[in-house]
C-alpha cells in the first residue's frame, strides 16, 4: 500500500507532538480558555457571580465556598478571574489581529514591490521602532478621553504590527522569486493577486509563529495600560485591573493579588513555550529535528 504523501502542514504537525512542552502548554493554554469561558458559567449552578456584593463577608481568604477568596466588597475571585481572563484573552486576540492585517499586508507589499517602495516603508518600521509607542497609546487615550474597548484592541493593535512587518517581508522577500511565482506571472495574474493569493499563503507558518509569540506582550501591554487606568474600564475587570485592585492590597489581603496574578503568568508561560513549539515546528530555518 502507497503511502500517503505528507504535506508541509501535517510534517509541521508531526514535529509540534514531540516536543512534549509545546504540547503542555498548548493543553494548559486550552484548560485556560476553557476556565474562563466556561468557569463562571459552571460557578453560577453553585450560587456565585463576578458582581453579587456583601459588605458583611467583605475580604476573606480562600475557602471552599471561595476557592480564591473575596475581595473587599465580598464579591467572589474565582468568577472574577474568569471573567477578568475572558476580557484579557479577547484584548490579546482581537488587538494581535489588528496587528497582523496591518503587519502583513505592509511587510507584504514592501516585499514584492522591492527599491525605492521598500526602502522608504522599511525605514518609517525602523523609526517607529525607536519611539516609545506605548507612551503615544497612553498620550493617545489621554488626550482624547479613549476608554471603550474598540479604541483599546486599535490602539494596542496599532502598535503591535512592527515585528509583523518585518518577519512577514523577509519570508516575501524569499518567496517572490521562487518557481510558482513565476509561473503565475507568467499566466498574467495581477500582482496584487500573485502577492496575496500566492505568495502570503506560503508564508503563514513565520506569520502564525509571530501571531502566537505577540500575543503574550499584547496581554502585558494591556495589563500596563489597565494598571495605569486607561485600559479596561469599570464594571468590565480584565486581568489587568484585577492586578491593579491586588497591588493595593497585597500587604493586608494577599490573596486578592495571587488569584490573577497566577492565572495570567501561568497563561502568558504557556503562549511563550507554545510559541518557541510552533516556531520549531513550522520555521524549517530553526526546527531541531
Amino acid at each position: 500500500m502507497a503511502e500517503r504523501p505528507h504535506s508541509p502542514w501535517r510534517d509541521a504537525w508531526r514535529r509540534l507532538r514531540k516536543n512534549r512542552i509545546a504540547v503542555a502548554m498548548g493543553v494548559i493554554f486550552l484548560s485556560i480558555l476553557a476556565f474562563c469561558w466556561l468557569g463562571p458559567i459552571v460557578a453560577g449552578w453553585f450560587g456565585l457571580d463576578a458582581t453579587t456584593i456583601d459588605i458583611a463577608l467583605g475580604a476573606t481568604p480562600p475557602s471552599l465556598d471561595h476557592p480564591f477568596g473575596t475581595d473587599l466588597l465580598g464579591r467572589d475571585m474565582l468568577v472574577r478571574v474568569m471573567i477578568g481572563g475572558r476580557i484579557a484573552i479577547l484584548v490579546a486576540f482581537v488587538a494581535t489581529s489588528v496587528a497582523l492585517v496591518i503587519g502583513v499586508t505592509w511587510g507584504a507589499i514592501a516585499a514584492y514591490a522591492g527599491g525605492n517602495v521598500d526602502y522608504v516603508m522599511m525605514r518609517i518600521v525602523d523609526a517607529l521602532y525607536g519611539f516609545p509607542t506605548v507612551v503615544f497609546v497612553i498620550v493617545v487615550m489621554s488626550v482624547f478621553e479613549l476608554r471603550s474597548l474598540v479604541a483599546l484592541f486599535a490602539l494596542i493593535g496599532s502598535i503591535s504590527w512592527l515585528n509583523m512587518a518585518r518577519q512577514t517581508r523577509g519570508q516575501v522577500m524569499s518567496l517572490r522569486h521562487r518557481e510558482f511565482v513565476e509561473a503565475a506571472r507568467a499566466t498574467g495574474v495581477a500582482p496584487a493577486r500573485v502577492l496575496f493569493r500566492h505568495i502570503v499563503p506560503n508564508a503563514m507558518g513565520v506569520i502564525i509563529v509571530a501571531a502566537t509569540a505577540g500575543l503574550p506582550s499584547v496581554m502585558l501591554t494591556e495589563a500596563f495600560l489597565s494598571f495605569l487606568g486607561l485600559g479596561v474600564q469599570a464594571p468590565l475587570a480584565s486581568w489587568g485591573t484585577l492586578l491593579t485592585e491586588g497591588s493595593s492590597q497585597i500587604s493586608v489581603y494577599s490573596w486578592v493579588l495571587i488569584g490573577p496574578g497566577v492565572v495570567m503568568g501561568l497563561t502568558i508561560m504557556a503562549l511563550n513555550f507554545l510559541g518557541d513549539g510552533l516556531r520549531d515546528a513550522l520555521d524549517p530555518q530553526t526546527r531541531k529535528d
